[in-house]
């Protein structure tokens, strides 16, 4: 009896979107339609705001942290600052990034800067080594339940993962300006892809989650919040928003979405306020 039924590969028909799916694009999916067409099917993009610029250098500095402590190296502190420095200079100019002032991206670096220094201060003595950092996983999308072969992978970075693989823990790193509650369901989606990932990859079961949020008050803190190992009724509610996320893409609609999130979203006022409802 077969146990996977074959589907037309999806990723042959249309090109780019069809390459893969990844936690980021459902997550803009679920947020708005609208938005996850103008960025991935009309190729919109936005400029990097400050706030994001921070956060990508913070990713940056816990990852060359970790690659070192991978090798059983320790990166001092003031090579690690070195270090950011440096990084954060060429990817300004890379992304072209403006600032209000040469004030403010002085106090935005040395924000990156203590925020790393804060977490790394606060990593235990007995944390597992690394088993992978800034790991790119990908893998077919086979429903768990139907066995039917969605033809198009799951793709997705995992920040950290903590070994041994037999009791591995997942982390992910959030910066944000204010500390968040630790609602499960809120990160939901990406941690169960995250963990789909990694037991498809490795054939082991995840231990457990955790995400890890940096957050940028007057005296950084850091907060960490575990979540346990995901279950059929997680990996049930992933592929069914998966299967919602296809079916939008066959038929080529793609509404809009208002409501809390237009605030903070950068296609408000340049293409919301004229759409016709047309989804096309």
């Amino acid at each position: 009896m077969s146990t996977a039924i074959e589907a037309e590969p999806r990723h042959d028909r249309r090109g780019g979107v069809w390459d893969y799916i990844s936690p980021s694009r459902l997550a803009l999916f679920l947020k708005c339609p609208l938005a996850w067409k103008l960025r991935y099917i009309d190729g919109v993009r936005s400029p990097t705001s400050p706030a994001l610029f921070v956060g990508k250098v913070v990713h940056a500095g816990l990852e060359s942290w970790y690659r070192h402590r991978m090798l059983g190296l320790e990166l001092g502190a003031g090579t690690l600052r070195a270090w950011i420095a440096d990084f954060w200079g060429q990817s300004a100019a890379d992304e072209n990034m403006t600032f209000e002032s040469v004030a403010q991206e002085t106090a935005l670096q040395a924000q990156a800067i203590e925020l790393v220094g804060t977490y790394l201060a606060q990593v235990p003595a007995d944390e597992p080594r690394p088993l992978a950092v800034e790991a790119t996983l990908e893998a077919p999308l086979i429903d768990p339940n139907s066995g039917e072969n969605l033809g198009i992978p799951l793709l997705g970075v995992a920040d950290l993962i903590l070994g041994p693989a037999t009791s591995a823990r997942i982390c992910d790193f959030k910066t944000s300006s204010k500390a968040a509650p630790p609602h499960e369901i809120t990160h939901e989606l990406q941690l169960t892809s995250y963990a789909w990932l990694f037991r498809q990859t490795t054939g082991q079961s995840e231990s457990g989650l955790e995400i890890r949020s940096l957050i940028k008050t007057r005296s950084p803190k850091v907060e960490a919040h575990a979540y346990p190992a995901r279950t059929g009724r997680h990996f049930a509610r992933l592929f069914s928003v998966i299967r919602e996320y296809l079916d939008a893409l066959d038929s080529g609609r793609h509404n809009f979405r208002p409501g809390g999130g237009c605030a903070m979203c950068d296609f408000r006022e340049s293409h919301c306020r004229d759409w016709t409802g047309s989804g096309r």
